[in-house]
């Protein structure tokens, strides 16, 4: 029970969850665009390689 209580007030924690959330937000928004710009390529690759035929 101790430990959990110097966890709560141990401010380095506090600063690495939120860490922890920031790159969690970052790596939310590289999969979004990603997958934004995955199925506009993938379109555009179906083009070239129709027109290539």
């Amino acid at each position: 029970m101790t430990m959990v209580l110097k966890f709560l007030r141990c401010r380095a924690g506090a600063t690495s969850i939120e860490y922890g959330l920031i790159a969690a937000g970052i790596s939310v928004a590289i999969v979004a665009a990603v997958n934004g710009l995955g199925s506009v390529m993938s379109s555009k690759y179906t083009a070239i390689a129709s027109s290539l035929k």
